[in-house]
């Protein structure tokens, strides 16, 4: 379905290019939902808007995207024009910030509906009836003609993956879908994505700082660390048996009644790395070689892969 072959993005200082995202490859399959987790600032959300086709004006970006067998590059996002919406859908983070509040919230799901599927304004309109239905964004009809702010935080975020799935994308990106919600109203809108997954065997890439999230409802997962990956697996392999010390110590965070929290922070040196490994400043296992060299992504099985010289010594 999706394959992210060398995926850079960065931002210029001056004369020098900081990258956030530095050279990522990972496939997404059909039927799959892939999670991509790690923590704030290390890329996560950059990849999702680059792979949407999304990156904010002044990013310099690099690689390419296979999607449904055409080559897409990174540095030419007006590509993607074609894609979003119609093969492409994406939920962002914060509804409030997402949905227009100056027009109604049924014109909003309608508008992929009339741009890609050329129906006109009735025919849309009862789609997105239907489409609210399903969701659970009762009563459907009543909905259509209400203004974001008259909807609560679950409603709106449900109204943003109708949008996002009106025209049925065999590709769904997910940004951190259930922030701020409470986890009742987390668990529906997860057992959306889900059921969407199975329903129209598409494509899902779930990203999250939440690890209990991705443990409910991801196949696969991808760590990744100051912009890089550095573990890929299954869930049941990133959980119980993490391979790189980033791993171990991003499931260590995890709050527990038995044990004190240690978070090593992210330096804003590390950024400017350029040589070694990307963790090394933080690693508890930190030998003269990680700053020297910095490791590939090496396959250990077909569905395992990790970025530590540790590993493989």
């Amino acid at each position: 379905m999706l394959e992210v072959r060398n995926l850079r993005v960065g931002f210029r200082q001056g004369r020098t290019i900081l990258w956030a995202v530095r050279g990522i490859s990972f496939t997404a399959a059909t039927g799959e939902v892939t999670g991509l987790v790690g923590e704030s600032g290390s890329g996560k959300s950059l990849t999702a808007l680059a792979v949407a086709g999304l990156l904010p004006p002044g990013a310099a970006a690099g690689g390419e995207m296979i999607f449904a067998g055409e080559r897409y590059p990174f540095a030419r996002q007006q590509l993607w024009q074609k894609l979003r919406g119609k093969r492409i859908g994406m939920v962002f983070q914060d509804p409030q910030s997402s949905l227009n509040p100056l027009l109604p919230v049924g014109k909003q799901v309608a508008e992929p509906l009339r741009l890609h599927r050329k129906l006109p304004p009735g025919e849309a309109e009862e789609e997105v009836r239907k489409l609210f239905a399903r969701l659970g964004i009762n009563p459907a009809a009543a909905r259509l003609r209400q203004y974001p702010h008259q909807l609560s935080g679950g409603l709106q975020q449900r109204v943003l993956l109708a949008a996002a799935i009106a025209c049925r994308p065999p590709l769904l990106l997910a940004d951190e879908p259930t922030t701020a919600l409470d986890v009742t109203v987390q668990a529906q809108i997860l057992k959306l994505l889900r059921a969407y997954v199975d329903r129209e065997k598409a494509a899902l890439v779930l990203i999250s700082h939440d690890l209990g999230v991705i443990a409910q409802l991801a196949d696969r997962v991808m760590v990744m660390c100051a912009g890089c990956l550095v573990e890929t697996g299954s869930v049941a392999d990133i959980m119980y048996e993490p391979l790189h010390p980033y791993t171990q110590l991003l499931l260590a965070s995890l709050p527990r009644l038995d044990r004190p929290l240690n978070i090593p922070v992210l330096a804003e040196e590390t950024l400017r790395q350029t040589e070694g490994c990307v963790f090394a400043g933080r690693c508890p296992y930190l030998r003269p070689d990680c700053l020297e060299k910095d490791p590939p992504l090496i396959t250990i099985s077909p569905k395992r892969a990790v970025k530590c010289l540790l590993t493989f010594q």
